[in-house]
């Protein structure tokens, strides 16, 4: 959503049915794209922003308004998830993050719409530098936040939703680790963890998740990559063919799992578009489409199980329209 030149959600809902993309994500709740995707069946994960986390925490009535005006008011959307806040970490926000969460779980069952579940989405650098999944453990400012969010998902059966990004290790770092590790294009074994081989860092960052929550004592809260993606530009290694590749292996790949976790993985691509309203270099450069929606390299997105993520100007990389 953070472009001057994008196309209307109605356009953009319409580049989704004709690429036969059946989710989406919302940033946060966005009128013209809510409308757009009424009656159309795509699956909807909406954010809930981060500066609204204060008032959802403090005000059960504030979290009752919030549902009925942008998720009750469509009853023709097929609404899934609601992310409450994108990657918050730090004070005051995290002592805002749980009690918004449950505040907004409340008015979800109090408003008859159960099957919506309430998570969050979290960035992958939660999780302290690991090599091997068994060994992955949350940082130390994130250990004493992330149990008792655990708890709650577990408890309401909702998902852990993670932005995963194996090009930011990359680029950081290039010549320490194979490119191809990156771009889930190794052919051999990379990481050997026990009796699990691991080729890429995708699967070792989503497994290395469930290691972390498994040291919280936490075993049944399934991960939703919420993001996922590689940039065609403005950076190390940002290339419009890196990019095809990541993208178009990733899509292919997650119908297979993980090593440990060989069910399918659940997907967000990142992004619907590129951005000119984005910081300049990586940021502006994440989309599957120009705004003119012409393709800026060619990818196949019907293979397999997959779902575009759409972005908001609130977040955490770039974002995609509509929403």
């Amino acid at each position: 959503m953070s472009g001057s030149n994008l196309p209307p959600a109605s356009t953009v809902i319409d580049m989704y049915k004709s690429n036969g993309i059946k989710s989406i994500r919302l940033y946060a709740p966005d009128k013209p794209a809510l409308e757009a995707l009424g009656g159309t069946g795509i699956s909807v994960l909406v954010g809930a922003p981060n500066d609204l986390l204060a008032n959802l925490s403090s005000s059960k009535a504030a979290a009752t308004s919030w549902v009925r005006d942008n998720i009750k008011a469509y009853p023709s959307v097929k609404l899934r998830y609601i992310a409450v806040g994108n990657e918050v970490f730090g004070l005051p926000a995290l002592d805002h993050l749980l009690p918004a969460m449950e505040n907004v779980h409340a008015a979800i069952a109090a408003a008859k719409l159960s099957n919506i579940k309430v998570t969050t989405s979290v960035s992958q650098e939660i999780l302290g530098i690991f090599s091997l999944p068994s060994a992955a453990e949350f940082v130390g400012d994130a250990q004493g936040f992330m149990g008792p969010i655990l708890r709650f998902l577990e408890r309401t059966d909702a998902p852990l939703m993670a932005n995963i990004y194996t090009y930011f290790p990359y680029a950081y770092n290039p010549s320490g680790m194979d490119i191809g590790y990156a771009l889930l294009s190794a052919k051999d074994t990379v990481v050997k963890d026990g009796e699990y081989g691991y080729k890429n860092l995708f699967d070792t960052t989503v497994d290395a998740f469930y290691g972390a929550m498994a040291r919280q004592g936490v075993s049944g809260v399934r991960v939703v990559v919420s993001e996922s993606g590689w940039p065609s530009g403005g950076g190390k290694a940002a290339t419009p063919a890196n990019a095809r590749i990541y993208n178009q292996n990733l899509i292919d790949h997650v119908k297979r799992g993980t090593p440990r976790h060989p069910e399918a993985i659940k997907l967000y691509l990142f992004s619907m578009f590129n951005e000119n309203q984005k910081n300049k270099g990586v940021e502006q450069n994440w989309g599957l489409f120009y705004p003119n929606m012409k393709p800026v390299y060619k990818i196949s997105l019907k293979s397999s199980s997959k779902e575009l993520s759409n972005k908001d100007p609130d977040g955490d990389s770039p974002a995609p329209a509509p929403a």
